[in-house]
């Protein structure tokens, strides 16, 4: 019995691709500016994921999904000391990042198009310092729960490309999300979560510039939880 085709619609973590029309700057930053910081997963992966800078930064944090990239370019701007990789399939927000980092003449920031798998693959291992996930689509539906980001492949992957004592950062306002990630991670033995009482899960990250889904979710009266866990270091012979 052969298997069912697999595409993007039924495989993808992530939704549509492309919203609105854009508009010719922004059209022109992808066809200029995305292809000259756009990390290229056909050639082999670097012994150092710090060789993806021009300058090398001491340390590199992943966003996987940085949406309207406020996060991402906050945080390029806050310490232009550690390399950032964004990982954002949505065009327009795509889009709209590349103008703020033209805007601001960040140097510190790569990025990857498409299905974020891919990069978690192709990175050398224990080559990240953090991983951010913030507000990624819950899929609510039970149905959809499969392409929840938040998964034990996934934190697999994770594990593989975090440094011992690297972090993996989640915020998110679904309950039940916030709870997945929790029962996932718990169950995951390369990772421990931090929090020492309610006060770390529910105050923001250190520095934390704040997003557009965290001002919609307070608009209509969520409030958000943020998780931080810590990459175990391999266990002494």
């Amino acid at each position: 019995m052969t298997e069912p085709h697999r595409t993007r619609s039924t495989e993808a973590f992530f939704g549509r691709r492309k919203g609105k029309p854009l508009r010719e700057r922004q059209a022109h930053h992808l066809e200029i500016l995305l292809p000259a910081l756009k990390v290229d997963l056909s050639a082999p992966p670097p012994a150092d994921a710090a060789a993806l800078f021009a300058e090398r930064p001491a340390r590199i944090r992943l966003e996987i999904g940085f949406g309207g990239g406020e996060h991402l370019i906050h945080r390029a701007l806050e310490t232009p000391g550690t390399g950032f990789i964004g990982v954002e399939p949505f065009v327009n927000s795509m889009a709209k990042l590349l103008g703020r980092v033209e805007e601001t003449g960040a140097r510190n920031i790569r990025l990857y198009d498409d299905d974020a798998t891919e990069l978690l693959d192709w990175l050398p291992e224990a080559s990240i310092d953090q991983i951010d996930l913030l507000y990624p689509d819950p899929w609510p539906k039970r149905k959809h729960w499969k392409r929840r980001f938040v998964s034990s492949v996934n934190l697999d992957r994770f594990a593989r490309v975090l440094k011992p004592g690297g972090l993996f950062c989640f915020a998110s306002d679904i309950d039940s999300y916030v709870n997945w990630t929790l029962m996932h991670c718990g169950a995951h033995p390369a990772f421990s979560w931090t929090a020492e009482n309610a006060a770390d899960w529910l105050t923001p990250f250190a520095g934390w510039p704040g997003t557009r889904y965290e001002a919609k979710a307070r608009r209509e009266g969520r409030g958000s939880a943020y998780l931080t866990f810590l990459r175990a270091f391999p266990a002494k012979a």
